[in-house]
């Protein structure tokens, strides 16, 4: 079943972990993809040949969400090439944590950059032709740890907790112009960064978890899907816990 047939979307940080299930489950319902990277070249490159023989355009893109004049040249890059968005995808993030006692000013603003200016950025250059196309899907990629706070990642948390205010407003400024904007929290989510985590920590995670298992990435792509389609087209300003009932 094709839910995307037809739609272009932008994701950010889409050659690794969540954002690589989103731009794959996109492009499995026939929407044609415009992906980023900051490094990975190799993968990102790869997955983009991979997938265009699937029937649609895909394109990946080296560029940095969190500088401002490099996501301005993306979405005007983006256009060139594939004439719409319809679709954002706000998925680039990282992590620096640390206890406040020993984080630094450096920790504070790369995870503040890198996750919640990106998100105004790339908003910021995509609503003007979704305004003009009065139409469009804006979707945040934020954490249950912005709803719930973690010990040692108050950057992180204040990070994710910023998008979720940040969603709701473009939701009501952006809701008359049929175009919506909405965010998904994931919660521990099976990726590389997990396998990567001491097992003796990941077991304790489980135990918060009433579903007992991680997450699939393919998870959380489904609930993008769902919200970057005709089947979400009246659900605007909301956060969708993708966590295993973590966070009830």
């Amino acid at each position: 079943m094709s839910l995307l047939a037809g739609k272009t979307a932008l994701i950010t940080g889409g050659s690794r972990g969540i954002g690589r299930s989103i731009v794959t489950e996109f492009v499995r319902h026939g929407a044609n993809v415009a992906f980023t990277y900051l490094s990975s070249a190799a993968p990102a490159q790869e997955l983009a040949q991979e997938l265009s023989n699937m029937g649609v355009k895909v394109k990946c893109y080296a560029s940095n969400a969190a500088d401002y004049a490099q996501a301005e040249a993306l979405v005007n890059e983006v256009l060139a090439d594939f004439g719409t968005i319809d679709i954002l995808v706000n998925n680039a993030g990282i992590t620096r944590d640390n206890l406040m006692l020993r984080m630094t000013e450096q920790q504070w603003d790369e995870v503040m950059n890198n996750n919640l200016k990106s998100v105004f950025n790339l908003t910021k250059h995509v609503i003007k032709p979704m305004m003009k196309a009065k139409s469009g899907s804006i979707i945040n990629l934020t954490s249950i740890v912005g709803m719930r706070g973690n010990a040692g990642q108050a950057n992180y948390a204040a990070s994710k907790a910023g998008i979720i205010g940040f969603t709701k407003s473009i939701a009501q400024e952006l809701g008359s112009r049929n175009i919506r904007c909405n965010a998904i929290a994931p919660g521990f989510i099976d990726t590389d960064m997990t396998k990567a985590i001491n097992p003796d920590v990941t077991a304790e995670w489980l135990k918060k978890v009433p579903m007992a298992r991680f997450g699939k990435p393919e998870e959380v792509a489904n609930v993008c899907v769902f919200l970057g389609g005709d089947l979400g087209s009246y659900v605007s300003g909301q956060v969708l816990s993708v966590c295993g009932s973590m966070n009830t």
